[in-house]
């Protein structure tokens, strides 16, 4: 191994932590910052969610729920910033639970985590197709009129073919693209703003966007707006809105071997792209509840904002309200394979994937082509129930809800969150021994950790249950005595399969750690050429000692002389 003393800055601590540099390091702090705020993309999540939140509590879930829901989103942020200073690798978030619980916790949380990246690419490259259909549905009524969704399906093969084509081309076009989309959110969304506060007719009362409850999820809590059920069950429900579309800011830990200056430039990335896109979203989601003409209209068509804009622009300004959306939506899905494919080569790099070596291969641009290929395929089969067509109306007056993609929401959210928890609470429990990189939180994080931990504990229980009565068995006659479950019947259309899918998930992990992956999975693997006698990352510290530079606990940066 060459001596790390000749290495610059970000490849000294790349070595230290047991890597060799692979990946170019061409991307800067901001590109860094703007991955993840391309995937967090509040011209994604706030138009295709949004009718998750109105049919679920409606304009309060939206006004008052999305800057609560912030604040927590905020506060696993800081608690993730001050991980990934510490340990900037591709790995992130298992590198991290790796080293701080152990190979079993590495193991769990490197599957959450590529779980839900693999749902998150699956569910905003869907949304992002459903959102073309609708812009041009708009302005065509043949393409109305020809609806399905079968065609929507076709719609997302394409959209993730062009994703992964984008991908597999080169890592640094992805880094200029990102750089594009922030401004492309920016100056988007502002234009939205814009448009929806100059040209409705009328707007919707402070009272109304602050104060109003709905009730729409065809029946939990007999379809009242008071009392605890609605309160404690239909409302958080409602909170998926916000919670699925800041998520995905990992992105700048499994970018950070490729930025310069990781340690501090990945950290500002990830909490800078959460607090930016809090306030960015709040005004947007704000815009779109002051432009309500008909607020039943809204309720009775589905909560979509689509309905929102039929009522509120024609046809042409509608048009270009769902365009701005669904190109930032692409801009979106692109950053989403990027960072997904980005952990399936750490984590296939470090042995943990079935048919590893293949996933790890870099191409001859320096990407993991073949791990962009194998995103795409396992993001088109998660999705296929998309393609079953689910009423919650009658047939006289139809509301077709996307409840599989509700549920693969769900999933990246449960998925990626869960993998958040681990290291997080691992961290807090090391306590004042945990070594702290230059960004960090320096006594705070004693009490954001449980908070953080908390929380996301309890919207992880809240996202597996089931989003209409007719997706469980006798749901209505537990709540009220009475017989409409008859009325309503169960049908397995009707399932949110998100605890299925991340209950058997989760079974398949167990069962695979304890019959195989416990007998020779031993965490990361280190990629550089060690000097003789030295056989792991702490050591390469015990060798600088011995040549005579500083220890980390000796407050000296990596590769520094006495």
């Amino acid at each position: 191994m060459a001596d790390i003393s000749e290495l610059g800055e970000d490849e000294r601590r790349l070595a230290e932590l047991g890597y060799k540099q692979e990946l170019n390091r061409n991307w800067s702090g901001f590109s860094n910052f703007a991955i993840s705020f391309s995937i967090i993309s509040i011209l994604a999540g706030c138009f295709t969610t949004f009718g998750q939140a109105w049919n679920n509590g409606g304009p309060i879930a939206i006004s008052l729920g999305w800057p609560l829901i912030s604040a927590f989103i905020l506060i696993i942020g800081f608690c993730m910033s001050e991980l990934v200073s510490a340990y900037p690798t591709s790995g992130g978030i298992y590198w991290w639970a790796s080293k701080l619980g152990g190979a079993k916790a590495g193991y769990y949380t490197g599957w959450l985590n590529l779980i839900g990246l693999l749902a998150v690419i699956a569910s905003v490259a869907y949304g992002c197709a459903a959102f073309f259909d609708l812009a041009f549905s708009t302005i065509s009524d043949s393409w109305a009129e020809g609806y399905s969704l079968e065609r929507v399906f076709i719609m997302f093969i394409v959209v993730l073919l062009l994703v992964g084509i984008l991908n597999i081309f080169s890592g640094h076009l992805m880094a200029v693209m990102n750089n594009v989309s922030v401004w492309w959110h920016v100056f988007g969304a502002a234009a939205v703003v814009l448009i929806l506060i100059f040209l409705p007719p009328t707007h919707m009362s402070v009272a109304d966007v602050f104060t109003m409850r709905v009730n729409n999820s065809a029946g939990l809590a007999g379809g009242e707006t008071s009392g605890g059920f609605f309160w404690f069950m239909v409302l958080p429900l409602g909170f998926l809105l916000t919670q699925y579309t800041i998520t995905g800011f990992d992105a700048s830990a499994h970018l950070s071997e490729e930025t310069q200056g990781a340690a501090d430039g990945a950290a500002k990335g990830i909490w800078r792209s959460i607090f930016y896109s809090a306030i960015g979203g709040w005004i947007l989601l704000l815009s779109f509840l002051f432009a309500v003409q008909d607020a039943e209209g809204v309720t009775a068509g589905g909560g979509g904002v689509a309905v929102i804009f039929a009522q509120a622009l024609d046809a042409k300004w509608a048009f270009a309200v769902l365009m701005i959306a669904s190109i930032g939506q692409f801009f979106c899905s692109t950053a989403c394979m990027t960072s997904t494919s980005r952990m399936f080569f750490a984590f296939s790099r470090d042995g943990a994937v079935p048919g590893a070596k293949l996933w790890a291969k870099l191409s001859k641009n320096q990407v993991p082509a073949n791990a962009v290929v194998v995103s795409m395929v396992i993001a088109v089969l998660i999705t296929l129930p998309a393609l079953v067509k689910v009423n919650i109306g009658s047939e006289e007056a139809p509301i077709i809800v996307p409840t599989a993609f509700y549920a693969v929401v769900s999933v990246a959210v449960i998925g990626l969150y869960l993998a958040f928890a681990i290291p997080i609470y691992l961290r807090w429990r090391k306590g004042d021994a945990f070594e702290q990189g230059p960004w960090n939180l320096g006594t705070k994080w004693k009490w954001m950790a449980p908070i953080a931990v908390l929380e996301i504990i309890i919207i992880s229980i809240y996202f597996i249950m089931p989003t209409t009565p007719m997706g469980t068995p006798g749901f209505l006659r537990w709540i009220n005595g009475s017989p409409s479950a008859e009325e309503l019947p169960f049908e397995w259309k009707f399932v949110n399969y998100a605890p299925i899918l991340t209950g058997g998930a989760l079974i398949l992990l167990w069962i695979g750690w304890h019959l195989s992956a416990k007998k020779w999975f031993t965490g990361p693997k280190m990629t550089i050429d060690l000097p003789a006698g030295v056989s792991s990352a702490e050591e390469i510290e015990l060798e600088h000692e011995h040549k005579g530079y500083l220890t980390e606990e000796e407050g000296g940066a990596p590769g520094t002389h006495r």
